[in-house]
């Protein structure tokens, strides 16, 4: 089980977006990185197609998962994640505040 999934909001803890918030778009495991909305934008010249025109346009960049972290439910702070078993299930715990982060 991963600990940062698509739908997540997350803050950026390292880089040039530092303090920014969004939600996770994509995440890929195998490179241990994920793409969220607004954050480390861009430039990418693109080619004409059927369904677009071309030019120079902005898009998110992909960004290393330890340069991210899971926004706690409750004070909307950064906080680490750790896993609990609720019954059968495996969930997803906030270090910080210890409410459960999955629905």
């Amino acid at each position: 089980m991963q600990k940062i999934r698509k739908g997540d909001k997350v803050v950026v803890l390292t880089g040039k977006d530092k303090g920014r918030s969004g939600e996770v778009l994509q995440v890929l495991p195998k490179e241990d990185r994920a793409v969220v909305r607004g954050v480390n934008m861009v430039k990418r010249h693109q080619r004409q197609t059927q369904s677009q025109e071309a030019g120079i346009i902005n898009k998110e960049a992909s960004i290393h998962l330890s340069n991210i972290a899971i926004v706690d439910p409750q004070d909307g702070k950064p906080t680490r994640v750790g896993f609990k078993i609720e019954g059968d299930k495996k969930v997803r715990v906030s270090k910080r505040s210890g409410v459960s982060i999955d629905g």
